[in-house]
């Protein structure tokens, strides 16, 4: 076991659940930490690596603009900040004291009004901004989302994001078209997306990207579009993102992955799917379970293992089991978000073979009453 988990009488995790904050993300690549601890040995004029790392990153993804923040929770924070204070000096320094005399409303649909970790509502008043709901719960037309904005309108805001309402709501390229007719920036929240210009083709003003988690970098965030608007959130530095600022060794380690995730060949959903398969079959061989392969709800390239519970012929339900299999020496951890339909999920991004089979071997033990 490594010393680390020891020294500070930590348990190892089998991290089934994807690209999560509470297990750490991701784990970067060893040219990921080599940038991170060369920026952490030396001394920069900050100013200037914050400006020739967002130009250089730019010029990767072909976009106006880009700039490195501490993370993407952040980025949603200056974001609203920047199209509220935008160049107001005073305004800049004082958002928490002084009236906000122009618009400072956020308009994004009921249904992307969610709770990712932390409130989408909390972001945006962290940024002086007030959340606006266009359309229900269930829906947000294009029209809807258009009735929201009026002269109060600061931004239109779209969570991309598994958590957030996927049927019957507007698409981003729908979404932009309504900010152009009431001339309103369009900000879009891609934490986890995995295309890093789609957004920005689309005709978003400004698009924020989690570093650590498609693109395995260090804990950090990407904000990228609109020239003048990246302008504005960079200023922010001397506002609210003073609270937020991100390290030099996150700057260069995020710009380093952002390098190698352009270059790198990805995983397609079809090879997931293909280590799945004997997982699956396994788990379909337990009595009182069922597994079969599913796919994102949000429309990404990724292929999950879904793990069924029947409580009354196995006497556990899917709650009960991911507890259970929390504890021990090892905690494996997977997505719950269905667990009170009795499903479990597992993402195979950040589990390799042998750690399939762990899996697999304590859920049979766990329902077999053996020590789990």
């Amino acid at each position: 076991m490594s010393s680390i988990y020891e020294r500070y009488q930590l348990r190892p995790v089998i991290n089934a659940s994807g690209r999560m904050t509470m297990l750490g993300v991701s784990t970067p690549a060893p040219e990921v930490t080599a940038a991170v601890a060369q920026g952490l040995g030396q001394y920069f004029e900050m100013k200037d690596l914050v400006d020739k790392t967002g130009d250089y990153i730019a010029r990767l993804l072909e976009v106006e603009a880009a700039t490195v923040v501490s993370c993407a929770s952040a980025g949603i924070a200056q974001s609203v900040a920047a199209v509220i204070v935008r160049d107001d000096p005073r305004l800049l320094v004082n958002l928490h004291a002084q009236a906000v005399n122009g618009p400072r409303e956020i308009v994004l649909p009921k249904g992307h009004n969610v709770n990712f970790g932390a409130p989408v509502g909390t972001m945006v008043a962290l940024g002086g901004g007030r959340v606006v709901e266009a359309g229900w719960g269930n829906e947000c037309s294009a029209a809807q989302l258009e009735a929201a904005v009026g002269p109060d309108t600061a931004a239109i805001l779209y969570i991309k994001s598994h958590h957030a309402l996927q049927k019957s709501v507007l698409s981003v390229a729908e979404a932009a078209e309504v900010a152009r007719r009431r001339h309103v920036p369009l900000i879009v929240d891609a934490a986890a997306e995995e295309d890093l210009r789609a957004y920005y083709l689309q005709g978003a003003d400004l698009v924020i990207y989690s570093g650590a988690k498609a693109i395995e970098g260090p804990t950090s965030g990407l904000v990228l579009g609109r020239r003048q608007y990246v302008e504005w959130v960079k200023l922010q530095s001397q506002g609210i993102g003073r609270a937020m600022k991100v390290g030099k060794e996150g700057i260069l380690g995020l710009t380093c992955a952002i390098e190698r995730y352009l270059k790198q060949d990805k995983e397609s959903g079809a090879a997931m799917a293909e280590r799945l398969q004997p997982f699956i079959a396994g788990l379909n061989q337990l009595a009182g379970v069922s597994a079969r392969l599913v796919w994102d709800a949000a429309g990404r390239d990724i292929a999950r293992a879904e793990i069924a519970f029947d409580a009354a012929a196995s006497g556990l339900s899917a709650a009960a089991a991911a507890t259970a299999l929390k504890q021990g020496d090892i905690a494996i951890y997977f997505r719950e978000y269905r667990a009170n339909e009795g499903k479990l999920e597992v993402d195979a991004r950040s589990v390799d073979a042998a750690q399939l089979e762990q899996i697999s071997a304590r859920i049979r033990r766990l329902l077999t009453g053996e020590q789990a």
